[in-house]
């Protein structure tokens, strides 16, 4: 995918425009000398696809072998002996054990893969032995028996685990060609140790030994080849910037995220993007309301230098119409999960969290920025270097300048249109009043209350019945909807956030901290227990 135009290389790094064009053409040269490999998601499919892979095989030889020696009595004839058990029951188990690995998490997808190339020549071998070995033994030649002979399950077998289970074209030729090889070496074994009687001579071994499974190797290696760049192509359509995407992590309204590696750096990214075909059959006029909120988003979070709100390392736009921007991959839970899997917290510990997300808030406010979107699902909580139980706010995209200007589109804040979650929505933001700081801190004393009882502030079956209660109903104190102990200057500090006149809540996020600083008198979280948690809990 061809990137729209960047910046030169010396506008942001101090080359010189002589070192910066060696820098593009080296850059090139590399491209086009290396095809990418597989993406990381379509080489675990492929792994876990080893399991089932292998379970049919077991499966099909049981059944074929099983059913043959009961119709049979000629088939039975190979069991008086143990070689006659060793290649059925050998098959079968090796497949098994494959079926095992391959679902053992521990082992990484391209050593899994590895191992199904080994597998397939095993395998393959199977199906040869089981079909050819002591074939005509005691009987007479004559031409016609030479017919068994040329492609047989082991052909359909190449092809098929060759297109399922992709490889890279190099191991997967090196693998087909040692699957093929089973029917000649078993028949040529055969006859000089398992008793066939047939004479092969130059026209048996090059019709029926040879030329037909040479066909069946560069079959499965063109097909490799076909599978592993459609595989590649998916991986280069995946590049935004110096960035490769792996994981999808998620969807919602304002796009995708996916997990995302540098293509020269060692550490992990996380990738927000929005791609034309995402936005349905909206009018252009929606869909450039919904870029310029996009855009807007990474200017105001790119703007953050708060540790609690999520960095962003970079922003651009595709040739095809998708917009990006990279931010810092996080390793944990984001509020609303975490209460629907553990239950309410402690008081000490959402005193600790609102405290964090009151320090994002303060800067956003003081750059006259307005979140309006404060929930706990845009509230993350992970381990950041040493420390655990850290905050980080997310998903600026329904932020608001509020000394915007007139002249702006006025779709891009929707001052005449409801915006943001209903279960967090203060009474001026349902009205498309003016908005400020307090705005926020409306929405935050949901989320307290969320954190301390595992309940919404209203309950309501609808989202219009649901905002008509933020606009008219007052809450019930959190104390009295929890089992868990709540002081009551905690109490008080929710109920002031919400408050359904702005006036009468907290002046600014730098007030709401200090006032949650003094609940910390009656409450405390420690970080040795914050310690002992996430060693309980975190995610891996």
């Amino acid at each position: 995918m061809k990137l729209a135009k960047q910046p030169e290389p010396h506008e942001f790094s101090g080359e010189t425009p002589h070192v910066a064009r060696i820098h593009r053409r080296l850059s090139s040269g590399w491209r086009r000398h290396t095809m990418p490999g597989l993406p990381d998601d379509l080489l675990r499919d492929s792994a876990r696809r080893l399991r089932v892979i292998a379970l049919i095989y077991a499966a099909g030889y049981t059944l074929g072998e099983g059913t043959a020696v009961l119709l049979d009595p000629i088939a039975r004839e190979p069991y008086a002996h143990f070689i006659g058990w060793a290649i059925p029951f050998g098959s079968i188990g090796v497949a098994l054990l494959m079926a095992a690995l391959a679902s053992t998490p521990r082992i990484p997808p391209r050593t899994l893969m590895n191992l199904g190339l080994v597998f397939e020549v095993i395998a393959a071998y199977g199906i040869a032995a089981g079909t050819y070995w002591e074939v005509y033994q005691g009987l007479a030649h004559t031409p016609a028996h030479l017919t068994v002979f040329g492609l047989s399950y082991v052909a359909p077998w190449i092809m098929f685990f060759t297109i399922v289970a992709p490889n890279e074209p190099r191991k997967a030729l090196a693998a087909a060609i040692a699957a093929g090889s089973s029917v000649p070496v078993v028949v040529l074994l055969s006859i000089r140790y398992g008793g066939t009687t047939i004479v092969p001579g130059a026209s048996f071994v090059a019709n029926g030994l040879i030329l037909p499974w040479v066909m069946v190797v560069v079959t499965a290696y063109i097909g490799a080849i076909v599978v592993y760049r459609m595989g590649s192509a998916v991986t280069m359509a995946r590049e935004m910037g110096s960035y490769r995407l792996t994981e999808r992590l998620g969807a919602g309204g304002m796009g995708e995220v996916w997990k995302a590696k540098h293509r020269m750096l060692a550490r992990p990214a996380a990738i927000k993007l929005i791609r034309p075909d995402m936005l349905g059959d909206q009018d252009r006029e929606s869909y450039q309301v919904l870029l310029e909120r996009f855009k807007r988003e990474a200017q105001a979070t790119a703007l953050m230098r708060s540790p609690h709100t999520i960095g962003v390392y970079d922003f651009g736009a595709t040739a095809d119409g998708t917009f990006y921007y990279v931010m810092e991959l996080l390793n944990g839970f984001d509020l609303d999960t975490l209460v629907n899997r553990f239950g309410p917290l402690p008081a000490g510990r959402v005193v600790y969290l609102l405290r964090q997300v009151c320090d994002s808030l303060v800067e956003a406010h003081e750059h006259d920025l307005i979140h309006r979107d404060l929930k706990p699902a845009n509230i993350y909580l992970c381990r950041q270097g040493l420390e655990v139980d850290f905050v980080k706010v997310l998903d600026f995209g329904l932020v608001k300048p509020r000394k915007e200007k007139r002249t702006r589109d006025p779709q891009l804040t929707a001052d005449h249109i409801t915006t943001g979650t209903p279960a967090y929505m203060p009474p001026e933001q349902i009205n498309s009043a003016a908005v400020d700081a307090r705005t926020d801190l409306y929405a935050l004393g949901c989320v307290a209350y969320w954190l301390l009882t595992g309940q919404l502030v209203f309950d309501a079956p609808t989202p219009l019945a649901m905002m008509a209660r933020h606009m008219q109903t007052k809450p019930a104190p959190p104390s009295t909807r929890s089992e868990l102990p709540i002081p009551g200057a905690l109490d008080d500090v929710v109920l002031a956030c919400l408050e359904k006149e702005p006036a009468k809540r907290p002046a600014s996020a730098r007030a709401l901290h200090a006032m949650l600083t003094r609940c910390e008198v009656d409450v405390s979280w420690t970080p040795e227990k914050a310690r002992e948690w996430w060693e309980r809990h975190e995610p891996g």
